[in-house]
């Protein structure tokens, strides 16, 4: 049994590893799209379009009833896609374009923070040394991963620095109402009408099919094709498989290996660097995600040691 236990753990962590990898990878696809020639609102035209008819497929064929909603939460994935989603997508996009992928992504990954930030502010949970810890290192990261010690740095990264914090104040926003979601629908559905949410809201915003018009070369629309299917159906199906055999806030602290390897890959395809502060920062921001994330798990068992002293 205890063997067992151990296979479908390794299982679990192999499932998360491998989509951190494809996330971090998608980015780079990104930046070299943008390179090419293309805005990021193309790539989130199409990654929202063409992954949620993708998944609309897949479900239809394998899991039809996940694609059932009850008529009364239209407005609740409304604001879950059309509103988070569609920013979370473009803003992150918009980052990388502008920045490092790596610096992009961390920037991104300070979204627990906020979450806590939130739950302390209207949630009436408490601030403890363990979360100020958090904080502190996450502030400090976020001003040495942007380069804030060079003011010269700092002004060529400003668009980017600000597409970075939408998308973590964003994807917090999307992470809050996603859970909410998820009490009560498949994870797959909740992803579903996010992306299609989001994708009615980029043929709003920007010019309506543009990728039919737009005459990507067959290069690009491979990069495109890769960033939806690597990028989002597969490291999101990876992930949900990875959190059936390990523990939800275990696989929140693997996923940190994305933009370890975003930097990896970034530097290896594009020749992207990130000097020793910015590393340094990195890691500051990475250690307050997983110090969060510890806490978090604690906070869950909390109610079943309460329960246990209870018997």
């Amino acid at each position: 049994m205890e063997d067992q236990d151990k296979s479908s753990s390794a299982r679990g962590y192999a499932c998360v590893v491998a989509a951190a990898v494809m996330w971090a990878s998608s980015g780079t696809a990104g930046k070299a799209l943008f390179e090419g020639g293309l805005s990021p609102f193309d790539v989130t035209q199409v990654r929202v379009t063409f992954g949620s008819a993708l998944l609309a497929v897949f479900l239809a064929l394998f899991a039809r009833d996940t694609l059932r909603i009850r008529r009364r939460d239209v407005a609740y994935f409304f604001l879950l896609g059309a509103v988070a989603m569609a920013l979370v997508q473009g803003s992150y996009f918009y980052a990388i374009s502008k920045i490092q992928v790596a610096a992009a992504i961390l920037l991104q990954y300070l979204a627990p923070i906020f979450v806590a930030l939130f739950s302390m502010c209207f949630w009436k949970e408490r601030l403890t040394s363990i979360k100020l810890i958090a904080l502190i290192f996450a502030l400090g990261g976020c001003y040495l991963v942007v380069g804030g010690y060079d003011l010269h740095l700092l002004h060529l990264n400003q668009l980017g620095i600000a597409g970075g914090v939408i998308s973590a104040v964003t994807f917090a926003g999307y992470t809050l109402l996603g859970e909410r979601g998820m009490h009560r629908y498949s994870p797959w559905t909740v992803l579903f009408y996010a992306l299609a949410f989001a994708a009615l809201t980029w043929h709003v915003i920007y010019p309506p099919f543009h990728y039919v018009t737009a005459g990507f070369s067959a290069g690009q629309w491979i990069g495109l094709l890769y960033i939806t299917v690597i990028g989002t159906i597969l490291p999101f199906g990876l992930f949900f498989v990875g959190v059936n055999y390990v523990r939800a806030t275990r696989a929140s602290i693997t996923a940190t290996l994305e933009p370890i390897s975003a930097g990896f890959i970034a530097f290896l395809a594009l020749g992207e660097t990130m000097n020793a502060l910015q590393v340094m920062g990195g890691t500051l921001v990475i250690a307050a995600v997983i110090v969060l994330q510890f806490q978090r798990g604690q906070d869950e068992m909390a109610p079943a040691r309460i329960r246990r002293r209870k018997k």
